[in-house]
């Protein structure tokens, strides 16, 4: 259940059902999908463990308290003229996701059977971008299928993470409720139970947002270093350790299909003069760009104006991660127009970026996805796809291994 403001827990008593007959109270900093997936396994988890008439199995209670006015982070910016009708949207943050795990299969397959995730079957191409001397080269790479999908989220792709946050039910999830940093913390140590603390989260005024027995972060990774700051928290070190790189995202957008460059249409032609199909998704080659993205072509996007998102290369993005936007956006559009060919008659109408200083783990022989931080005294969890390999199905195996911490301790 969702509820847009914060209510007042300051007077609980109760702690962990493992130390007292009373009720578990266990905070979530952060309703991206670390979070929801983090309280609807914990839902499920300890749902089917309730027992009413015995205070022994009473299920937790959750709270999620996230600093924005929604939930899911599967970004997604929309823009509508009302005047000419168009619409535009792109998915800058998350494009896809895969489900490589039999667990996050059987996880996704009910919002499968609805509709609202989609597989894409997009048509993939390598895209060499145009030179003084010759147009872009335009190879066939794959065709995604049903056998190794990328699934999306329709009719946006934060429409999952406000699915998911509607279909709690033990959980309040508090919204324009930004957590102060846990050295502002306080921990209470029970005397009848001298093994177990509760901590006392604030917000950034002051105030208090209540007593929690178990406190898990599941925020960004430059977030979740400045929450745990100066908090004694035992695996601080751990967080930093991950290698992120940024991403810098170009977002496209055309009046209508008959103002889209040649090389956007609905047919192609290489360098060889064979005739491709339209193509959905384009790996770029000898480029600041990494990938483009033709968000009309999604299943469920048919109702689109136009719409083209591309991602730079994050090593690019990390090298001029703290240039100036508009000299970076400025970089990227010369680097789209030399891929997708525009000229002044078919050039976009509707231009936007955004920068991602966090957004991919870099993950080697030697740099191995570390998994969840955990201190035990404390009772605080240090969670997020940023622990694994920077993905959705990583948001899922971290609130997998949360909830397995959880089931050990509340059991």
């Amino acid at each position: 259940m969702t509820d847009h403001s914060v209510t007042d827990l300051n007077n609980t008593k109760t702690h962990s059902s493992n130390t007292n007959n009373g009720v578990a109270k266990i905070a979530i900093i952060g309703g991206g999908l670390t979070g929801l997936f983090t309280a609807t396994l914990l839902e499920r988890t300890f749902g089917q463990q309730a027992d009413p008439s015995d205070p022994q199995k009473l299920p937790p209670q959750i709270t999620v308290f996230e600093k924005s006015r929604s939930v899911g982070r599967l970004a997604t910016r929309y823009r509508t003229d009302e005047q000419s009708d168009k619409n535009w949207q792109w998915a800058f943050g998350a494009q896809f996701f895969t489900a490589k795990s039999d667990s996050f299969s059987q996880f996704i397959e009910p919002w499968l059977g609805t509709g609202m995730l989609q597989p894409w079957c997009a048509q993939v191409v390598n895209l060499t971008p145009a030179t003084e001397d010759a147009q872009p080269i335009i190879n066939k790479k794959e065709q995604w299928d049903t056998t190794h999908a990328r699934y999306i989220s329709t009719p946006k792709m934060t429409s999952w993470g406000r699915a998911l946050a509607d279909d709690l039910q033990l959980t309040r999830v508090t919204f324009k409720t930004c957590v102060a940093p846990l050295s502002a913390s306080k921990t209470h140590q029970l005397q009848e139970y001298s093994t177990h603390k509760k901590t006392e989260l604030f917000d950034t005024e002051g105030d208090s947002l209540g007593w929690f027995d178990w406190v898990i972060c599941t925020a960004p990774n430059d977030q979740a270093v400045a929450l745990m700051a100066n908090s004694n928290f035992s695996e601080q070190a751990k967080i930093t350790e991950p290698q992120m790189q940024a991403c810098y995202t170009l977002m496209l957008g055309w009046d209508s299909v008959q103002q889209l460059p040649a090389t956007l249409s609905s047919k192609t032609t290489n360098a060889t003069n064979v005739v491709l199909p339209g193509w959905d998704v384009a790996y770029m080659h000898g480029s600041i760009l990494d990938r483009v993205f033709v968000e009309h072509h999604k299943p469920g996007h048919g109702d689109l104006s136009p719409s083209v998102t591309i991602h730079a290369r994050n090593d690019w993005s990390q090298v001029h991660v703290d240039d100036d936007i508009e000299t970076v956006k400025s970089q990227l559009l010369a680097a789209a127009q030399q891929a997708l060919n525009w000229n002044n008659d078919t050039a976009p109408s509707q231009i936007d970026c955004h920068r991602w200083r966090y957004a991919a783990t870099v993950v080697t022989d030697t740099n191995k996805e570390q998994g969840i931080l955990v201190d035990d005294n404390q009772q605080w969890i240090v969670s997020g796809d940023w622990c694994g390999q920077g993905n959705i199905e990583s948001c899922y195996k971290a609130a997998e291994q949360t909830v397995k911490v959880m089931t050990m301790a509340l059991t």
